[in-house]
């Protein structure tokens, strides 16, 4: 860690607490700056107030006081999730205090390089890819951010040996002065967020901040099937590094007679892919991983073996050759189709949740592969009939993910999919898509 001297005697506002302004708080202090952390809830159901009350801290818990700002603080670390229009930001703004998240705190402290990924879906897996590719080729990389652990926490454990690689959502990304990571991915951009950004532009500005930075030395690694990251990749001046599923390229990464090659070279055959991995995350996490000095063996062993994400195309077991996976996470029709299109063997779809008032007809053309739609909750009856349009001839309604498992079993052969891709929320029935995932797991393993 970096012991750097720019926040000795500075008074701090860390906005908001959770795992990052707590890591944030003590973090500073240890830095010799006068840090007050303010969070909504009460002294008394604050645990993580009271131990940083403990450490010296001045803590103020309650609600956030706009006259709190009248103390005079040079700058404002504030949680990610507090939305810029909290009168407290607009204050803080009006009166020019800086205000960062603590992703640039973790950059400014840490002797390690970043490899730093965003982008609407598509974030946790290509993030976990890099990762493990890296950790097989033996380069030391640490996990941080929205997976893994705090940012600010894992840089203070960091040293020039070490690579971190780091998911990193558009609320983060709007906190950044100085972060510059040596490798940036852009996964893809669509409509998300937008109760925080107010429109698409403005939630594509804050994703391109990943690259502000960046310079000649720098790696971006960009989508080249999409216009929005494209127009990023313009006004860069990082080495621009495109991949795509659609058309072949001469540099970057791309798919070519079965093979996933870069820049020119096969690196290996699709068909040898873990079948629970979206082809645009294996091709920007090849590049990532052969831009940090991965051999070509470790990212192939990679590749085959890759369970997935916990909730997100989750592989689960094997059970007399059906294949079971757990997208509990795809909690829209966007995700619900790019987990669809990751399969080429026959699928049991298990689909449905928290009716929002949409109906699924953006959903019929990715149904088409589907042999059996099993539904569930609110929705069932609207994605039944976009299953009916699709072509589907078999399709059941259940009473929940528990009840749908054991009758997709029933509904297989040898070779088929199971796939609980709900292409909804959870909250009708679960408090979150971690829970309807976990009953889904354990609902396969009681089959077993």
């Amino acid at each position: 860690m970096k012991q750097i001297k720019s926040y000795q005697h500075k008074k701090i506002l860390v906005l908001g607490l959770a795992k990052s302004g707590v890591s944030a708080a003590s973090l500073l202090h240890k830095l010799g700056a006068f840090v007050t952390v303010n969070d909504m809830r009460p002294l008394s159901e604050n645990p993580e107030a009271q131990g940083l009350l403990e450490q010296g801290i001045k803590v103020v818990c309650g609600s956030h006081p706009v006259e709190l700002l009248d103390d005079g603080f040079e700058l404002i670390v504030k949680n990610p999730g507090i939305p810029y229009h909290n009168p407290m930001i607009v204050k803080a703004l009006e009166n020019d205090i800086p205000i960062i998240t603590e992703v640039e705190l973790a950059y400014q402290i840490s002797e390690a390089p970043f490899i730093g990924i965003t982008g609407t879906n598509g974030k946790t897996t290509t993030t976990t890819l890099v990762f493990e590719m890296l950790d097989e080729g033996n380069k030391k990389p640490l996990i941080a951010g929205n997976i893994g652990t705090v940012a600010s926490g894992v840089a203070q454990e960091a040293d020039d040996s070490n690579t971190i690689v780091i998911e990193l959502s558009s609320f983060q990304l709007m906190g950044i002065s100085s972060f510059k990571p040596k490798i940036a991915i852009i996964t893809n951009l669509y409509d998300a967020h937008l109760d925080y950004h107010g429109t698409k532009d403005e939630y594509i500005m804050a994703k391109a901040n990943i690259a502000k930075n960046q310079d000649g030395e720098d790696y971006l690694i960009v989508n080249a099937d999409q216009e929005e990251v494209m127009a990023i990749a313009r006004s860069s001046r990082a080495r621009i590094i495109p991949f795509s599923t659609k058309k072949v390229l001469e540099s970057g990464a791309c798919l070519k007679d079965g093979w996933v090659c870069f820049n020119g070279q096969q690196i290996v055959r699709t068909s040898e892919i873990a079948q629970n991995i979206h082809l645009e995350n294996v091709l920007s996490a090849i590049a990532a991983s052969i831009l940090s000095g991965v051999d070509t063996a470790a990212i192939v062993s990679v590749l085959k073996t890759f369970t997935g994400v916990k909730h997100r195309l989750q592989y689960v077991a094997e059970i007399k050759g059906r294949k079971f996976f757990n997208d509990s996470k795809a909690t829209n029709i966007l995700a619900a189709q790019n987990s669809l299109a990751a399969f080429n063997s026959p699928v049991i779809l298990l689909a449905g949740g928290l009716d929002r008032g949409n109906g699924f007809d953006e959903l019929i053309p990715s149904l088409k592969g589907v042999k059996v739609l099993i539904t569930f909750g609110e929705t069932a009856d609207k994605i039944g009939q976009a299953g009916k349009q699709a072509g589907i001839n078999t399709i059941l309604r259940v009473d929940n993910v528990e009840k749908a498992v054991p009758e997709a079993y029933k509904h297989s052969e040898p070779g088929d999919v199971i796939l609980l891709s709900p292409a909804c929320a959870s909250w009708d029935q679960y408090k979150t898509f971690e829970v309807r995932g976990d009953m889904f797991i354990e609902a396969v393993h009681k089959l077993k």
